[in-house]
């Protein structure tokens, strides 16, 4: 198999919900839009991969599907988004695999971990300091 691109595809139970949550909450970057003006699919920038929100679900969301986002300073979006009232399912913690994760929630319940590779781990490449450090 040769992969030349690939995304996550969402179907939200209320599109312009999650969108708003995607683009606007979590900041995410929008890649491209799509469909009707006044009702766009979207596509978001997620690392090195894609995350398209659009269309209606046909059934509920799966609980199966995670979305995991690797991010500077975990505790600082902690701060960011429990103050912007999103659902934390898991504060911050320090794992006994060196990573630093929180777990919260989209609007339509689905998981997403927010990830610290700290500088000391041996998966940082980035090597610059982190920002207050």
């Amino acid at each position: 198999m040769d992969i030349l691109s690939s995304r996550i595809l969402l179907r939200p139970s209320d599109l312009d919900r999650s969108r708003r949550f995607y683009r606007d909450v979590l900041g995410l970057a929008i890649y491209r839009e799509f469909g009707p003006a006044d009702d766009p699919g979207m596509v978001f920038f997620l690392g090195q991969g894609f995350l398209e929100v659009s269309g209606p679900a046909a059934t509920p969301p799966g609980r199966s599907v995670m979305i995991w986002i690797q991010v500077r300073v975990v505790r600082a979006e902690h701060a960011r988004l429990a103050a912007a009232g999103v659902r934390i399912s898991r504060e911050p913690l320090a794992e006994p695999w060196g990573l630093v994760e929180m777990w919260i929630e989209d609007p339509d319940g689905i998981p997403i971990v927010l990830v610290e590779v700290p500088a000391d781990h041996p998966l940082r490449r980035d090597r610059r300091p982190l920002p207050g450090a």
